[in-house]
């Protein structure tokens, strides 16, 4: 029996937890760090805010999170993996930030009630979820009216040459990066797969805006390879 998405990306990520950081590093070159970090500036969290960080994996952005939030804030970080989410439990046990807290749950449907958010963030997590429109459509709900929600993810480069030098290092060489680091080639072609398959900059900011947010602002780094789309939900609402 052929597997669902949801199933496969579970998978994945059960088996790759152990070098995903490092493999973080590896494909990008050592450039997610500084795009989260221009990402943060751009947010402006406020002492005291709670924020949710979705598909947060081994919890580098929840830990972020937290640090800009202060003691008297709360952050959540969501992730279905168990395995990755024992790994930032260790990061932030390590950095004793009492103010985050690590849950196993599933973005598509978050348990939490309307409005409990300022902040709500998934990084490099959108590709790897069944339903797109769905996950945009539960950070709406959970976001409080006048807060944002923040999506750093991998794009695709417009630039000619560029364009189909990056689409080959992510078809050809990011799977033999993670069979040399991970002996994961498997698990390292599905992520290109589901790299490749994700909606462009253009397309992702209309489905931000479909799914209700306004003044959506997005942002390219290194050439378009990834990008920052942030909305706000309107305060009427």
């Amino acid at each position: 029996m052929s597997q669902t998405k949801e199933e496969r990306v579970h998978q994945v990520f059960q088996s790759i937890y152990k070098k995903y950081d490092l493999m973080n590093s590896v494909i990008s070159f050592q450039r997610h760090k500084a795009w989260r970090k221009d990402t943060m500036k751009i947010m402006q969290v406020q002492k005291g805010n709670r924020a949710l960080d979705i598909c947060c994996g081994t919890a580098d952005w929840t830990i972020a999170l937290a640090e800009a939030v202060g003691e008297n804030g709360q952050v959540i970080g969501l992730d279905f993996s168990e395995n990755m989410l024992k790994i930032g439990q260790e990061k932030i046990q390590q950095l004793q930030l009492n103010q985050a807290n690590l849950v196993l749950g599933n973005a598509m449907e978050l348990p939490y009630d309307d409005a409990s958010f300022d902040f709500v963030t998934i990084g490099f997590g959108l590709r790897n979820v069944p339903d797109y429109m769905q996950v945009l459509a539960e950070i709406h709900r959970v976001v409080k009216p006048g807060g944002k929600a923040v999506c750093l993810e991998t794009s695709q480069p417009t630039i000619p040459v560029f364009k189909q030098l990056y689409f080959f290092y992510f078809k050809r060489i990011m799977p033999l990066f993670g069979k040399m680091f991970a002996k994961s080639y498997e698990e390292y072609s599905w992520l290109q797969e589901s790299t490749m398959a994700f909606p462009d900059r253009a397309k992702l900011a209309e489905m931000f805006k479909e799914a209700g947010f306004e003044h959506v602002e997005v942002k390219a780094y290194s050439g378009g390879v990834a990008a920052m789309h942030m909305g706000i939900k309107t305060r009427d609402e």
